[in-house]
């Protein structure tokens, strides 16, 4: 079940990678208490949606910084996320969720649907959480060419 407005989120503790952390840095949620944070979760780095979400993070991020932290989150491993950050220059980090415990605890492990087969991954959403650990918005199932606007929107 996805965490819901006014809730305290899920912690976690979790390698992540990229600006500003050194590749294999461990990171706990609780470390960012205080500061407004963005956990923007995607299905796979280096897929055509995904890739065309984090580049419009990437190209707008003069607009986003200062208004949150932002993570990327994915099960995907952190080789993967190093080689999706430097092809693309992306200029925020990525967590690394190999054991499915964040996306499960965010509620965004789901049952999808390809060409008839039915398969589990990753429900591309957001959320914000404000500075006191709770979820502030959340932005669900969100199209890859509309996350920026409504990121933009949201964080204000």
């Amino acid at each position: 079940m996805k965490p819901q407005l006014g809730q305290l989120a899920p912690t976690f503790t979790a390698a992540v990678t990229g600006n500003p952390y050194a590749a294999g840095a461990t990171l706990s949620l609780s470390d960012l208490r205080g500061e407004r944070v963005v956990l923007v979760f995607y299905p796979k780095d280096d897929t055509p949606g995904c890739t065309n979400q984090a580049c419009a993070l990437r190209d707008h991020w003069a607009e986003l910084q200062g208004k949150a932290r932002i993570f990327g989150v994915s099960v995907d491993p952190l080789k993967s996320h190093d080689r999706f950050i430097a092809k693309y220059g992306l200029p925020y980090p990525l967590i690394a969720d190999e054991d499915g415990a964040i996306v499960a605890a965010y509620g965004v492990w789901v049952e999808k649907s390809m060409y008839g087969k039915k398969y589990m991954g990753t429900e591309r959403s957001s959320f914000v959480i404000g500075a006191d650990g709770r979820i502030e918005a959340v932005l669900e199932k969100v199209a890859p060419d509309a996350h920026l606007a409504r990121l933009i929107e949201v964080l204000g």
